[in-house]
C-alpha cells in the first residue's frame, strides 16, 4: 500500500493479464469515500495472491466514475480471486458506500506501448504521469487481427505526426490493451497533465487533434463502432508486498 498513489508500470513484462473496470459512484465526493473505503478494505487485509501484481484506482474528471486498473500473472489467478476473496471485499465496500453501479469489466492483456525503444524496450526513467487518458473503442465483433490493425494504424498516425515518432507534448506513454474477446482495444495513455491532453487535441493542424489523412482512417476503421475517451487521476494504489524494493535493486 502507499499512502501517496504510485502509478503502476502498464508496460512490465511479467502481467500476463490486466483488468480494467467502471464504476459509478455518482458524485466527487463518493469518488473519494469509495476509495478510502477500498483503501481501508485493502489494508485491513492480507495480500490475497502474489499473483495480483498492482492495483490502480481513479477519479473520473466526470467526476462521478472510478477506474479501476489491475495486473494479474494471468486470468487464472484472477478467477482464482474471484472465488476466494472478490465478494467479501466489494461488501465492506458497498456497505461503506451503498449504491455503486458497476458498468463494465474488460479482460484484456497489453499488447504495445508507445514509444518503443530498441527492440520495444523503453529506454530512461518514467515519469509519474498526472493523467490517465483512457481511449477505448468497441468494433462489431471479434476479430483479433482487426484489434491489432487498429493498434498499428494508430502508431502510424502518431508516427506521421513527429519525424521521430514521439508523442505529443506532455505525452508520456501509449499502452494500447486488448480485450480477450476481440471486441475491444483500450488505450491507457499516461500524460504529464490533464491540461497537456487538452492542449493537444486542439493543436490546430497537428497532434491527435489534426483532421489529416492517417488520423481519420483511425476514426473511420471498417468495423469501428464507437469511440469513447475519459480522463482519470490516481486516487489509490497498491502493489504486490515487496515489489517497490525489488525493484529498487
Amino acid at each position: 500500500m502507499s499512502a501517496t498513489p504510485v502509478h503502476p508500470d502498464p508496460a512490465r513484462p511479467d502481467a500476463g493479464a490486466v483488468l480494467i473496470s467502471a464504476w459509478d459512484v455518482g458524485t466527487p465526493e463518493r469518488q473519494r469515500a469509495a476509495a478510502d473505503a477500498i483503501a481501508a478494505t485493502w489494508g485491513g487485509r492480507e495480500w490475497p495472491t502474489p499473483d495480483i501484481l498492482s492495483y490502480g484506482v481513479y477519479a473520473g474528471a466526470d467526476g462521478r466514475t472510478l477506474l479501476h486498473y489491475s495486473q494479474w500473472k494471468d486470468e487464472k489467478a484472477y478467477e482464482e480471486y474471484v472465488r476466494t476473496h472478490r465478494q467479501e471485499r466489494n461488501d465492506e465496500i458497498d456497505e461503506a458506500v451503498p449504491g455503486i453501479e458497476r458498468l463494465r469489466l474488460a479482460r484484456t492483456r497489453r499488447h504495445r506501448s508507445l514509444p518503443e525503444g530498441p527492440d520495444g524496450a523503453r529506454e530512461g526513467r518514467r515519469p509519474e504521469p498526472g493523467c490517465v487518458v483512457v481511449v477505448e473503442v468497441e468494433f462489431e465483433g471479434p476479430d483479433e487481427a482487426r484489434q491489432r490493425a487498429w493498434v498499428d494504424a494508430v502508431a502510424a498516425a502518431i508516427e506521421d505526426d513527429g519525424a521521430d515518432g514521439s508523442l505529443p507534448p506532455g505525452g508520456i506513454a501509449a499502452h494500447f490493451h486488448l480485450s480477450t474477446d476481440g471486441t475491444r482495444v483500450i488505450n491507457y495513455a499516461e500524460w504529464e497533465s490533464e491540461q497537456a491532453h487538452i492542449d493537444a487535441l486542439e493543436a490546430p493542424g497537428e497532434g491527435i487533434g489534426t483532421p489529416s489523412p492517417l488520423w481519420e482512417r483511425v476514426r473511420n476503421f471498417p468495423g469501428l463502432v464507437s469511440s469513447d475517451v475519459a480522463r482519470y487521476r490516481l486516487l489509490f494504489s497498491a502493489e504486490r508486498p515487496g515489489e517497490r524494493a525489488a525493484r529498487a535493486r
